[in-house]
This record gives C-alpha cells, sequence and structure tokens, in this order.
C-alpha cells in the first residue's frame, strides 16, 4: 500500500507554505509562441487502444508543431503516409520552475502525419536534434486544431 503522507509532505528544500498561485489561461498565439521557446515536450497518442506518452524534441514552423521520431519508437508505427489525413494526437511543453512554481503550460491537439522527404531529404533533419543517442528518423507534423495553455502567477 502507498505511503499517502509521503505524498502530502513538500519536496526537500521548498517551504511548507506555497504562495496563492492563480492560473491564467492562454490564447492560441501566446501557447504556441512560448511552445517555440523550448525544445523538448510529449506527445500524446494511442498505443493498443491506451495512451502512450513519450519525451520528443521539437521545433514550430508557423503553427504546426513539428517533433523528431526515434528508431524503434512507438509512435512511429500509427503515423500516416505523407498526405494523408493524420493521427489525432496531443503535444505538451511546459516551462515550470519546481522551487517558484510559476512558470507556463501550453497542449496542442491536431493531427499528426509524416513529413514528406524534398529530393530525398528530410528538410527538418538538421533543426531538430535527437535528445538520446539513438538516431533519428523522419519528422512528424503537427498541424493544430486545439490550443490551450496556462500561465501561473
Amino acid at each position: 500500500m502507498m505511503d499517502h503522507e509521503a505524498t502530502r509532505r513538500p519536496a526537500p528544500g521548498l517551504p511548507d507554505e506555497v504562495p496563492a498561485r492563480r492560473m491564467k489561461p492562454l490564447d492560441r498565439s501566446e501557447a504556441l509562441s512560448l511552445l517555440g521557446t523550448v525544445s523538448m515536450g510529449r506527445i500524446v497518442f494511442t498505443e493498443h487502444a491506451l495512451p502512450a506518452v513519450r519525451p520528443v524534441s521539437h521545433l514550430v514552423d508557423g503553427e504546426d508543431i513539428i517533433v523528431r521520431l526515434q528508431d524503434g519508437a512507438a509512435l512511429a508505427s500509427l503515423m500516416a503516409t505523407p498526405g494523408a489525413p493524420g493521427v489525432v494526437v496531443a503535444y505538451e511543453a511546459d516551462a515550470i520552475d519546481p522551487e517558484t512554481r510559476l512558470g507556463w503550460s501550453a497542449v496542442v491537439t491536431g493531427y499528426a502525419s509524416l513529413v514528406a522527404e524534398e529530393d530525398g531529404a528530410d528538410p527538418y533533419e538538421a533543426l531538430l536534434v535527437p535528445w538520446v543517442g539513438q538516431t533519428a528518423t523522419r519528422a512528424l507534423r503537427i498541424v493544430p486544431d486545439l490550443v490551450t495553455g496556462f500561465t501561473l502567477e
């Protein structure tokens, strides 16, 4: 059985009392702008009829989110071919300071499809550096439908 008392204690070094914070919603452009300030987030997709989450590197291209798939990545097998309508995914990134508990979070929900290779080359290969020691394979474009987020103030 889990020790529920342990989940109520503040993390070491954090104050016992947390100053009052408020969540301020972000509009679409603010959320997309903040996504462009970080290079890593989490993609949420369906694997064997269950939700799955993987950390990936990303960049923002206009309003689209471009992520890099790794060799053997579970999500690589479920992606539509270039030009197909795509698969519904969510993408989340944030920057929240664990000490002050200030920051932001943004979530994009939309359709993901493989980026078409131009003349056999991935146009985002040099721009998206893998964050693990695996070979990066293909880039995935997420076209946002719903964009939400908030700041913690």
